[in-house]
Order: structure tokens, then sequence, then C-alpha cells
């Protein structure tokens, strides 16, 4: 092998290695398969890259919930204007696999009597 060969050889591996982590991250497999649904006081909002998340306080504990990317987030309608840290929240979405954390990805929000569809075609018929 020459080492031009092996210099785009070991560069390849390193961009498929990265991208594979960050696929593993933005897909879906570390939330189980079934839908859950919180409800509770906001204690934190980040609008921003990657995700906008929100800190929810509930009976349950406190709950990092996942929103979708920012533009996708924008793009149902929930931006910083649409709620404030006080404001009570339900989410509906998928938890994580990890059963000692309280982190969950939404689908769909609902604040101040409005509804934010984050992933519509992730949401469960009849909710």
């Amino acid at each position: 092998m020459t080492r031009i060969t092996r210099r785009l050889t070991i560069a390849a591996g390193l961009v498929l290695a990265m991208s594979g982590a960050a696929l593993a991250h933005h897909g879906w497999a570390w939330a189980e398969d079934e839908y859950i649904e919180i409800t509770g006081t906001i204690q934190e909002i980040y609008i921003g890259p990657p995700h906008p998340t929100l800190d929810v306080e509930t009976a349950e504990g406190s709950w990092h919930v996942e929103l979708g990317n920012p533009r996708g987030t924008a793009r149902a309608g929930f931006d910083e204007n649409a709620a404030s840290v006080g404001d009570e929240v339900t989410a509906l979405g998928n938890r994580t696999t990890e059963p000692d954390r309280l982190l969950m990805k939404a689908v769909r929000i609902t604040v101040n009597g409005a509804t934010y569809d984050i992933y519509p075609n992730r949401i469960p018929e009849g909710s």
C-alpha cells in the first residue's frame, strides 16, 4: 500500500467513525419504542443547537426533555417566546433506554394551551 493510499484509508475510516457517532446521537436508537407522557414545571429552557431542550420538574424528579433540531422545533412553532420558566408543560415522547436517567426525546409538547408537534410523523394515533 502506498503512503497516499494508506493516508486516504485512515482518513476515510475516521470520517466513518465520526459520522456513526453523530448518527447514533441524532437517531432514535437511544430511546425506548413505547411512548410516555410527563407533566411538570419548566425549570430551564435552551433554544439552540444541537437541540433545544427543556428541564422539567415533575413528581418523579427533574427530566431533561430534548426537542428536535432548532429549525424543526421552530417550524413546529416552538421558539423562545412560546414558553417561560415556571410554565406547566406536558411532553409526549420516548424515554431513554437508560433506566436511571430522566431523559426523553419529545415528539409533542403542550404549554400555555398551545400544542407543538415537534415530530408529527412520530406521534402515535389517538394522541
